[in-house]
């Protein structure tokens, strides 16, 4: 998917993050708020947080003061230009929220197209399709997997992309692979290189990559496959492609995304992304995170390619002294731009 060519850039907005703005069950929202190239945010709904400012909610001084407001009537009257309403959250059970249906029908009349992360397809459904044709706006859902004519096992033809690519993998999930691969992308752009980057989730899609999918909604078959498509896709147009990584190798719930990412991608150089202080997975309590030693062992020995550089949480002069990588947390100042010197170093 690729929502860049959908809309003028950057439209304004507004995102829907009902109970979840700043919590993890709100990354989708917090992530277009902080980075999205794609979205110009005007408000976020969250009544639980109404009243704040994005910039305080996500502790970061660095973003815009997008007010949090109570309801969409609020958003649509402090935001009358706004072209798309985002889903910044996809609830527990994969549902539609009965709640928000009223909130995003009256988005949809007010003339916003809807740019939806939830797990029901609102393009799918004959009530939200009608609706959309009488509003004359779009519905776009982003988890829905490629069509039947767009799966392919992969056949090595990312070895023939001229661009340079780089992978992030993680030692768990949410650990940063994506906000690491997008300040990378960043970075790469304000030293002047032709970067263009990948996701592979649906949070990058909506910040504006220049192309993307949800990969765990792939068959498991086709996932390297679609993976290689998008690098080629992204490679053609750009000197340096930056891919979204997903999981870790060794977590046995998801190392089979991961794996094909790897294989998909075949990444001239790879960031590790670890958070020091995880001891067991994320919602998997008893797997134990494995760690950086051994992530990097996994990734050099199932693969063509090197680890480049350490993205941490924790302070990177120790874990740079830990383990003999340049590190750097892309929170810091000039930490991207120490982890893109890397990258450029091992290219």
């Amino acid at each position: 998917m690729n929502l860049r060519s959908a809309f003028d850039l950057p439209a304004p907005a507004i995102v829907l993050a009902e109970g979840a703005f700043g919590k993890t069950a709100g990354k989708t929202a917090n992530g277009v708020v902080m980075h999205s190239e794609l979205f110009d945010v005007g408000a976020v709904v969250d009544s639980e947080r109404a009243g704040r400012s994005a910039a305080d909610v996500l502790a970061r001084p660095d973003v815009a003061d997008v007010p949090v407001v109570e309801s969409m009537s609020a958003a649509l009257e402090t935001v009358p230009e706004a072209e798309a309403l985002v889903i910044g959250v996809a609830p527990a059970g994969g549902t539609l929220p009965e709640e928000w249906i009223t909130d995003i029908r009256a988005a949809m009349r007010a003339g916003c197209d809807v740019v939806s992360g939830l797990h029901v397809f609102l393009s799918e459904r004959d009530d939200w399709v009608t609706l959309a044709d009488e509003c004359g706006v779009r519905l776009f859902d982003v988890r829905k997997p490629p069509t039947d004519d767009d799966l392919r096992v992969a056949d090595g033809r990312v070895d023939d992309v001229d661009a340079d690519i780089v992978l992030t993998v993680g030692t768990d999930c949410a650990v940063g692979k994506r906000t690491t691969t997008f300040e990378l992308y960043r970075a790469a752009r304000r030293a002047g290189l032709n970067a263009g980057w990948v996701a592979t989730g649906q949070t990058g899609i909506m910040v504006g990559a220049h192309r993307g999918v949800v990969v765990d909604r792939v068959p498991a078959d086709f996932a390297a496959g679609v993976v290689e498509d998008l690098v080629h896709a992204v490679g053609a147009n750009h000197d340096l492609v930056l891919v979204e990584g997903q999981g870790a190798l060794t977590h046995r719930a998801y190392s089979g995304v991961t794996l094909s990412l790897l294989h998909g991608a075949w990444p001239d150089a790879v960031v590790l992304v670890d958070d020091r202080d995880r001891t067991s997975r994320t919602h998997f309590d008893r797997f134990p995170v494995r760690g950086v030693d051994v992530e990097r062992e996994l990734v050099e020995r199932l693969c063509d390619t090197s680890v480049a550089a350490l993205s941490t949480w924790g302070d990177p002069a120790t874990e740079r002294n830990r383990f003999g990588l340049p590190t750097a947390n892309v929170y810091h100042e000039d930490g991207p731009e120490t982890l893109l010197d890397a990258v450029r170093v091992a290219l």
